[in-house]
């Protein structure tokens, strides 16, 4: 791992979907490099010392609670880093569900929006703050079999776009990024001939590691980060470039 060891020092951040994948690559990197990171999962569990917080972010409720108890045992959240998802079923269109549809829609969009919403208020009054959320380069081009998956990840971007630019006079930043795919345990639930798919449009012939992605939304989430809000990232080994 190359990073600034001291990047964060005395930053306080939140990770949700950090029991695994580019969320738990992402809770490792922001504690080497000095936070103190709380990691928000269905599963209540992280590196030794990160605050492991069990959840579903589509809880708006618990969401709430999980924002206090950071805010109580590590300090006011400063970074929030919302990685929770799921891929949903690879379905055709015309055979989504109403359930599914809902389900991958509540835990994409819903989660992040309640995440979102329960950081901001302490951060627009510190007059700090930095959010990054984990879109996909499917919620700007759309996948098939994964209309639910690409339409939630599409709100996300839509999400970051209006929240960037209602706090951009507050000194709290609110950017995305959108992977192309990740080898990370989320394509588990997706058929081999979808991940077959989208590791064809990849120019450069391979998936992505979470680690890499972690570098970039870590500096989306430093103070480094200055002058960008609402924007997207993409990583995705030259499949968008645009």
């Amino acid at each position: 791992m190359v990073g600034n060891d001291y990047r964060f020092s005395g930053r306080v951040a939140l990770v949700t979907g950090a029991a695994s994948g580019i969320g738990a690559a992402v809770a490792r990197r922001l504690q080497a490099e000095g936070a103190r990171v709380a990691a928000f999962d269905l599963r209540a569990e992280a590196p030794e010392g990160v605050l492991a917080l069990a959840g579903d972010v589509s809880d708006s409720a618990r969401v709430d609670a999980a924002v206090a108890q950071v805010n109580a045992e590590l300090g006011p959240v400063e970074v929030l880093v919302c990685s929770a998802g799921v891929p949903g079923q690879s379905l055709r269109t015309v055979d989504v569900t109403d359930d599914e549809w809902r389900r991958v829609l509540a835990i994409n969009a819903d989660g992040v929006f309640f995440c979102n919403r329960a950081v901001l208020p302490g951060m627009i009054s510190s007059g700090y703050g930095r959010i990054v959320n984990v879109a996909s380069i499917a919620g700007k081009e759309g996948n098939p079999m994964a209309a639910a998956y690409s339409a939630s990840k599409a709100a996300v971007i839509a999400l970051t776009k209006a929240i960037g630019k209602d706090v951009a006079r507050t000194g709290v930043v609110v950017n995305c990024v959108a992977p192309a795919v990740i080898d990370t345990p989320i394509l588990e639930g997706i058929s081999e001939e979808h991940v077959e798919y989208m590791v064809e449009r990849i120019p450069m012939g391979r998936m992505g590691q979470p680690e890499e992605v972690a570098a970039l939304v870590c500096w989306l989430a430093s103070e480094e980060c200055t002058f960008s809000t609402g924007a997207t990232y993409d990583i995705s080994g030259g499949r968008a470039v645009y």
